[in-house]
């Protein structure tokens, strides 16, 4: 018989809880009552309900950092075909934890564990505009971004077709109406 370490118990519960009925809709005692332990137990382990999803969460949060780490030095153009291919890597990869945290941003950002998330989602999203600050490409680049983590979270689409589609909508998507080629007759 293979012992389970409780902490990790709580940590897959939490994740099917959350993936299941929300971040909001599952509660500390929801997941001690799955894990088989009390909340106290549970409270043991986690300090709160943020701090397990801080901890799934941690990962991914990790390697957004990295890749925004990353882009800094590239020029624009660079800068932009990375974070694409980067961004839709790291989403493929992280599905459930990505569904977590952009469903929620609004509410963790003001949590003390998220705090890089938000500026990291920032100089990715400038990073996805090109740097530009136009209009245009800032929305363009919001959309591109919302419109990754929405479909690779909603679909079961084999990964790597998925992969191959998601980068070239995004490209497309991202160009500026000058590079355009209908602009250009």
């Amino acid at each position: 018989m293979v012992r389970v370490n409780t902490r990790d118990e709580i940590l897959r519960v939490a994740a099917e809880q959350f993936a299941h009925t929300g971040y909001k809709g599952t509660s500390l005692q929801d997941i001690a009552a799955e894990v088989g332990c009390s909340k106290a137990t549970l409270l043991y382990h986690f300090a709160s309900k943020d701090a397990i999803l801080a901890e799934l969460t941690a990962p991914a949060a990790s390697e957004l950092a990295e890749l925004v780490a990353a882009l800094e030095p590239l020029d624009d153009d660079a800068a932009q075909a990375a974070a694409i291919e980067g961004f839709v890597d790291l989403v493929l990869r992280h599905r459930r934890e990505a569904a977590l945290v952009y469903s929620g941003i609004p509410k963790f950002i003001t949590e003390p564990a998220f705090a890089g998330l938000l500026p990291h989602t920032e100089a990715l999203c400038a990073a996805f505009a090109g740097r530009s600050a136009a209009v245009a490409a800032c929305v363009a680049a919001e959309v591109v971004l919302t419109g990754i983590v929405t479909v690779v979270i909603d679909t079961d689409r084999d990964a790597a077709e998925l992969r191959a589609a998601l980068i070239g909508v995004a490209r497309r998507a991202l160009l500026s109406p000058s590079d355009s080629p209908h602009d250009k007759d």
